[in-house]
């Protein structure tokens, strides 16, 4: 293997790495002090489908974290950008919460279809329509595939299993636009002036950040809080460069190791 280059970015995500829900990761916020005595550029890079930008970042605010909204990149802003740059009008399936990322997006008489979470919009009917749109030839966008997500009350089914569904009735391939996407990654490093190989990318999905980070040519640190399941460090290949107990250890790595 080539030598690395030198450490300029971090990528840290958010649910289930920083927070769970209204729950900070024991010890996350003065370890993101600690991250930010380094010389490195910090990106939040997120699949939340949950609350648009404004409300994420004023949860995390609440929590203790020094956080500046420009430094969030959601699969939101990537749904969006997308949106914009095919011009179709969507049937939007995320949550209410989430619709402000999407103003001045028209969606009236949709041509295209966006699934996110959406939980109460998960129903028959919903899918149906949005099943007619893409047989149709709307195309079919999902904000992420996530399997399953970590709430206080134990795991919740993600996006994925709908937006498989809706490929599976329509013998289509929906467009990924959040991670694992390589895109999504290289699209979060924008403007920072870092290639891939100088970054490293921290989450506790093996899959979406880790996979999906080291498919995207950085490295990638899997963290055991939120929804990782033991052994999951195995289903990846390569697996983690590394994983540890919590985010807190991983910057802990990253200070003595990595710069």
């Amino acid at each position: 293997m080539a030598a690395r280059r030198a450490l300029k970015a971090v990528l840290v995500d958010l649910s289930g790495t920083l927070h769970v829900e209204d729950s900070a990761v024991p010890g996350a916020q003065e370890a993101l002090k600690r991250l930010r005595s380094a010389p490195v550029t910090i990106r939040f890079v997120t699949n939340t489908t949950k609350e648009c930008k404004r409300d994420l970042l004023e949860r995390l605010t609440k929590l203790g974290f020094d956080i500046a909204e420009n430094e969030i990149f959601t699969s939101l802003t990537a749904a969006r950008n997308l949106l914009e740059q095919r011009q179709v009008r969507p049937l939007l399936l995320v949550d209410d919460k989430a619709l402000p990322d999407f103003t001045g997006i028209a969606t009236e008489d949709p041509n295209a279809v966006v699934v996110g979470l959406a939980p109460e919009h998960f129903h028959y009917e919903m899918m149906n329509k949005a099943f007619r749109l893409i047989l149709d030839g709307a195309p079919l966008i999902a904000i992420h595939k996530a399997r399953y997500f970590k709430k206080k009350n134990g795991l919740a089914l993600g996006p994925g299993p709908f937006v498989t569904g809706l490929e599976y009735a329509t013998d289509t391939k929906a467009t990924v636009v959040g991670k694992p996407e390589k895109t999504f990654f290289l699209e979060a490093l924008r403007g920072t002036s870092c290639a891939p190989e100088e970054a490293v990318m921290i989450g506790d999905d093996c899959r979406d950040d880790v996979g999906g980070a080291q498919n995207a040519g950085m490295r990638g640190i899997l963290v055991r809080t939120g929804k990782y399941r033991p052994g999951d460090e195995d289903k990846i290949n390569p697996a983690p460069y590394l994983t540890c107990e919590s985010f807190p250890e991983a910057v802990e790595h990253i200070l003595g190791h990595m710069l």
